[in-house]
Parts: structure tokens; C-alpha cells; sequence
């Protein structure tokens, strides 16, 4: 048998919209109600917990209710912002464009409106809510030795110390372009120049920087392209005034001359550079034989000269020695024993011929010197 009575419950945590044949009537509150089945009256149960929605229904239908509207907080968010949603002071959701309606009767509401225009999210919002926004913005990360240059719609706005910022994804274009601020190295390897007497060589040359200025660098096409074409055209305009003895005599002073042309363009090219020097000079086969050829004669010539003044050293020596044993007849008794001994050492066996004492004949010898000597 079919009910003639419909009835409606409403508990606490909900509340009711009355509807008759579609169209929305009033506000039901906690409790029991009752209507004829021919009635054409509903009832949409929703729980106050959750945000306020009807299926079907645009929100504008239940706005003249001012019943309703005591026991909803209604948002309206506009095309250019977004509103973020906070329950009993704790983040609940992000708000984009639209209408926005939440029950009041369990939970505090409230609202912060931030105007998307202006890209970056206000300082004061908590940290832990950029994270849950990550469909809505756009996190940048400044390493400690980087700076970061931050521009809006391609136009330059400030500089970023080392940090973590977070953008609004809307409708102005935000870029972030990043600088190391680290000591760099820049190699020119195998830079071919030609001396001033025609000799051609090779350079293997070095230079360290560090970046000063980053918008400077940054507003510089190519940076390290230029940067390498400086030095290229010092090295040659160097090098290509000097002849190849004189290159190799003064390498260590080319590095000097270089790194003071480099610093005359730290304040253009926003740079500081440190040093420079030259790692390697690369000779042709052909001028590297004669080279080697060259230093083989000089070591001859050097070995030769030292030769000489040591045998001179030792004719000095000797014609001194003789000089004081001609002048001290002990001094000469003392050599003559002397090479007698050496005589000695290096015989091995002595053979006797014709009789005699050995040691007479020596001592015969001896003394025949040592009369020579007295007279």
C-alpha cells in the first residue's frame, strides 16, 4: 500500500532544504517534519560538515533565503585571485574563481584573499601551507652560492638571496633566472697564434673569475662565448708582438699581462678576474727539433767550460803544491813517501834480478834523494 504520509528527519550535524515541485521553499532545521505524499514537497538532507552544495542547483537560488544565510558564510572569489579557506584557523582548501558557500554551525570560517596579480605568495603565510598549494604555484630554490634575478612578464623586479620562494601560477609570467656566484674556470686549449718571426704555436691557456655582478652577466648574450673571445684577442695581440725567444723568456710574465687587460673589464662585464697564466706553448715538430738541437749545444758548451775550469783548478793546485815542496825539503820528503807508498799498494809481487837486498836497494834509493835534498 503506498505512503500517503512522507516524513523527514533532520538530525543535529544537518540541516534540510524544503523543496516544492523543483523549486526551493525554506530552510529546515533539526528535527521531524511530515507532508502529504500528493504534496509535491522534498527535502534535500545535507551535513553541516561539509561545504554547502546542491546538485543542480547554482547557489544564487537559495541567496534571498535570509534564514539560510545565518547559518552560511558565503565567498564570492574573483577572476584575478584566489582566497584561501582556513577551518577553526587551520588550512583547508584553495578558492579559485566561483561561488563558495560553508555551513557555520560546527566550524569557524575564515578567509584570506590574495590578489594573484601579484605574483609572489605574502611573506606572512605560514610555511606550512605553500606546500599544499603545489598546483597553484611554482617553487623556486636559490642555492647558497647562486643569486637569483626575478622577473615578471620579462620585466626585471629584484635580486634573490640564497632561499626557497614560491610563485602564483596565474596570469602574469614569472621567470627566475639563476647565477653562480662561484669561482669558475675558463680553458683555451690548442689556440693557435702566430709569433712575430713567423713561428706558429699553440697555447694552452687558463683564467679564473668570479661573477660580481649577476644582472650585469646576465644582461650579456652568450657570457662565456664572449668572455673566451676577449681572451683570445689579448693572447694574439700579445703574442703577435713577440718574437719566440722572447715568448719563451718571459712565459711566466705573459699570465700577468693578460689578467691586467681582463680586470679593466670586470666593471662591464660584471665579473672579478682572479688570475691567469699560461699552461703549456705547443711548438711545431720541426722548430721543437731545432730547439732541442739548440739547448743540446748549450749543455755541451756548458759541460765543456766546466771541464776546463776544473782542469785549470787542478794545474793551480799542483804547480802550488811544487812551489812549497821546492821551498820545505820536509814537505818534499813527505810527498816522495807519500807516492812511494802508492807504488807499494799496487804491486802485486815484486821479482829481484841480478842479487841483492830489496831493502838495501830501497833504502840506498831513500837516502840518495835525502842527500840531494840537503845539498
Amino acid at each position: 500500500m503506498k505512503k500517503l504520509i512522507k516524513t523527514v528527519i533532520v538530525k543535529a550535524d544537518e540541516r534540510g532544504l524544503l523543496f516544492h515541485k523543483g523549486s526551493y521553499v525554506k530552510l529546515l532545521r533539526p528535527g521531524t517534519y511530515r507532508f502529504a505524499a500528493w504534496s509535491g514537497h522534498d527535502a534535500v538532507i545535507l551535513d553541516t560538515a561539509k561545504p554547502f552544495s546542491v546538485k543542480g542547483k547554482d547557489l544564487s537560488v537559495f541567496r534571498h533565503d535570509a534564514e539560510l544565510l545565518k547559518e552560511l558564510e558565503i565567498v564570492d572569489v574573483q577572476d584575478n585571485e584566489y582566497v584561501l579557506h582556513y577551518e577553526d584557523g587551520r588550512f583547508s582548501s584553495l578558492l579559485t574563481p566561483g561561488a563558495y558557500a560553508f555551513w557555520t554551525v560546527l566550524r569557524n570560517h575564515s578567509f584570506e584573499r590574495v590578489d594573484i596579480r601579484r605574483p609572489e605568495l605574502p611573506k606572512e603565510l605560514s610555511a606550512a601551507v605553500p606546500p599544499k598549494l603545489a598546483g597553484y604555484c611554482m617553487l623556486t630554490e636559490i642555492a647558497s652560492y647562486e643569486r637569483g634575478l626575478l622577473f615578471f612578464n620579462n620585466v626585471f623586479q629584484r635580486e634573490l638571496a640564497p632561499g626557497k620562494y614560491y610563485f602564483w601560477k596565474g596570469p602574469v609570467s614569472v621567470q627566475v633566472k639563476t647565477v653562480d656566484l662561484r669561482q669558475q674556470q675558463l680553458d683555451m686549449t690548442g689556440q693557435e697564434i702566430m709569433t712575430e718571426d713567423k713561428v706558429p704555436l699553440r697555447l694552452n691557456f687558463v683564467c679564473q673569475y668570479r661573477i660580481t655582478d649577476p644582472l650585469k652577466a646576465l644582461e650579456i648574450r652568450g657570457f662565456d662565448e664572449q668572455v673566451y673571445i676577449m681572451l683570445q684577442l689579448i693572447l694574439r695581440e700579445y703574442v703577435g708582438t713577440m718574437k719566440l725567444d722572447d715568448l719563451l723568456r718571459v712565459k711566466q710574465e705573459v699570465g700577468a699581462y693578460v689578467l691586467n687587460r681582463l680586470s679593466e673589464k670586470n666593471e662591464a662585464f660584471g665579473v672579478e678576474f682572479l688570475s691567469a697564466g699560461v699552461k703549456d706553448i705547443i711548438l711545431p715538430g720541426e722548430v721543437r727539433d731545432i730547439l732541442n738541437t739548440v739547448l743540446l749545444a748549450e749543455k755541451k758548451a756548458q759541460a765543456n767550460l766546466i771541464t776546463r775550469r776544473e782542469e785549470t783548478a787542478s794545474t793551480r793546485s799542483l804547480l802550488n803544491t811544487a812551489k812549497l815542496m821546492e821551498e820545505n825539503s820536509t814537505l818534499y820528503r813527505l810527498k816522495e813517501l807519500e807516492f812511494l807508498e802508492k807504488i807499494c799498494d799496487r804491486v802485486g809481487s815484486i821479482s829481484l834480478t841480478g842479487g841483492g837486498n830489496l831493502l838495501e836497494q830501497l833504502n840506498s834509493f831513500l837516502g840518495a834523494r835525502a842527500g840531494e835534498s840537503k845539498s
